[in-house]
């Protein structure tokens, strides 16, 4: 009785856990309201609408994370380049608080500062981890 519970809990798993896998990841919606919110912070700045770059930057600074289950999926691809990922994400939110706080002081250069940071961070995750992420978790589903 208690192998068929567990073997019943098994296959309920593998099968949630499959169904999952050929989801489109959560990470994927924050990434395009990231990449909307760098734009509208790109517009501000051009403008000095400090305002808006203000608010631009704490949408990224206090971006969603993944669900749990799909933070699993990703630790376990990621494995021990996971400390890497997650210090790109702590840049990423330094860097947008930063352009916060000097956007409301309307602190032009100090917010293009945090900016060429906060760019920075987004760009060298990307150049280490896109290129896997999107072969792992995409192309593999097909």
């Amino acid at each position: 009785m208690k192998k068929t519970i567990a073997l019943l809990t098994s296959t309920l798993l593998f099968t949630t856990f499959a169904a999952k896998a050929a989801e489109p990841l959560a990470l994927q919606q924050v990434m395009k309201e990231l990449g909307k919110n760098m734009q509208i912070a790109t517009d501000g700045i051009s403008r000095e609408d400090w305002s808006t770059v203000e608010q631009a930057a704490h949408k990224i600074a206090s971006h969603p994370e993944a669900p749990l289950d799909e933070k699993v999926r990703i630790t376990g691809f990621m494995g021990s380049n996971m400390v890497k990922f997650k210090a790109f994400d702590g840049q990423t939110h330094r860097a947008a608080h930063e352009m916060a706080e000097a956007a409301e002081l309307k602190n032009g250069q100090k917010v293009i500062a945090a900016f060429q940071k906060l760019q920075s961070a987004c760009l060298s995750c990307h150049q280490a981890y896109r290129p896997a992420f999107v072969k792992h978790f995409y192309e593999n589903t097909k």
